[in-house]
């Protein structure tokens, strides 16, 4: 089984769409619970609660990893991230029983996409990605790393990787303003 979160309803078939690889893919997990990350966009979702106006292609927000035992790790970059990004938000998991693979390889583990349009089999909805994405924690199926629970060394790193994107993001006001808001050091 193969899983896809939207915010969409009523899916019925999974198109191909140009993202981060520039090249219209839909992207998978096997993993039902590593979907939930993709019900919102910080980013956007922050722009939009602040009446930032903006009409391009949105500047993605992915801030996990995975840990050695290959279970998606959560990363707060900034106090209250996750609820910050996630409550109140619902959506969709669609699930597809097989795709043909692109043969892109995403370099993300349990991920998979197709170039081709899939089937959806069925759907869930997710009233609250936010609470969903706990009781995916409490089950042990996903690890969060709050903001306060951040080693110093991982606050440097994150301080200058955030003042870097912020540096690079030229191309991309939206970004900068979701940076410059919650990450108070930049100026």
């Amino acid at each position: 089984m193969y899983y896809h979160a939207s915010r969409v309803e009523g899916i019925k078939q999974l198109e191909p769409r140009v993202s981060d690889h520039h090249i219209p893919l839909v992207y998978f997990s096997t993993k039902r619970e590593n979907t939930l990350v993709y019900l919102s966009n910080a980013i956007e979702k922050y722009c939009r609660e602040t009446g930032f106006v903006y009409d391009g292609i949105w500047k993605k927000w992915g801030p996990y990893g995975f840990t050695k035992d290959g279970i998606q790790l959560l990363q707060e970059y900034y106090p209250d991230a996750l609820e910050k990004t996630y409550k109140g938000v619902s959506g969709y998991i669609y699930s597809v029983e097989s795709i043909t693979d692109s043969g892109f390889e995403i370099r993300i583990p349990d991920a998979a996409s197709s170039n081709e349009p899939v089937k959806v089999t069925g759907s869930e909805f997710i009233l609250d990605a936010y609470e969903a994405i706990l009781e995916a924690e409490e089950k042990g199926l996903i690890a969060i790393m709050r903001y306060d629970e951040m080693s110093e060394k991982m606050r440097e790193w994150n301080r200058r990787t955030i003042l870097q994107e912020y540096e690079e993001a030229v191309d991309h006001p939206e970004y900068r303003h979701f940076l410059k808001e919650n990450f108070t050091y930049i100026q």
